[in-house]
């Protein structure tokens, strides 16, 4: 096994703010031998990949973007469905939560590693500050680690930088980078509004990060939910 193969990784970037914290952290560790992937899976905001694109040219990295839309077709949830409303509720999943959406994007992705000798997969699932989402536990992606391995017989390495992260943490771990500037280019609002609404579940969560770290989102809001 060469060198070149063992330091070598690939990102899974969906365009929003934790995927592109872990690109910039794969860059740190594997300097010029990092690639990414986003998925088309028929989401209703098309900005998520548009934001891919951006991120991934001001790193310099190539992303690949795959085709996997027919989740769209076999799940409703509020991310994919324009008639599913954006709503939490105490002991229920979120409308936003995918089925199956990491278990099909990770394996995916190591199937695309492994046709390019990479063993080093990158995915911003977090388990301190999430919503609830089963898929990003770290027992799922321990299990599913395991799992990949075994079927493609090949010794794949997930790795998940963010998983004990709070949001602050996070926002200063990409200051620490010097690559705050990257999150202007990011989408994270379910509303998928540019500038962000500032309401839904998802920009108060990331409101709620930047606060708590002191530092100012350079993303643009049309409002702030306090």
């Amino acid at each position: 096994m060469s060198k070149k193969i063992l330091n070598k990784a690939l990102v899974l970037l969906s365009g929003g703010q934790d995927s592109t914290t872990c690109l910039a952290v794969a860059l740190e560790k594997f300097p010029d031998q990092v690639e990414a992937v986003a998925f088309d899976y028929g989401q209703r905001h098309r900005i998520e990949l548009d934001s891919a694109k951006k991120i991934a040219g001001i790193a310099g990295v190539h992303l690949e973007i795959i085709n996997i839309d027919t989740i769209s077709k076999i799940t409703e949830n509020a991310l994919t469905r324009h008639n599913c409303t954006i709503k939490e509720k105490d002991g229920e999943l979120p409308s936003t939560f995918v089925e199956g959406r990491n278990l099909i994007f990770l394996s995916y992705a190591a199937i695309y590693a492994k046709t390019r000798k990479i063993k080093n997969i990158y995915t911003g699932v977090c388990q301190t500050d999430y919503s609830g989402y089963p898929d990003c536990r770290n027992d799922f992606v321990r299990s599913l680690n395991n799992t990949l391995n075994l079927a493609m017989d090949y010794q794949f390495k997930l790795i998940t930088p963010l998983m004990w992260l709070k949001k602050s943490e996070t926002v200063q771990l990409m200051q620490d980078m010097d690559k705050l500037e990257w999150y202007l280019y990011t989408h994270t609002c379910y509303e998928g509004l540019r500038p962000a609404c500032g309401k839904c579940p998802a920009c108060v969560l990331r409101l709620r990060g930047f606060y708590d770290a002191g530092i100012q989102d350079p993303l643009a809001y049309t409002a702030v939910d306090n």
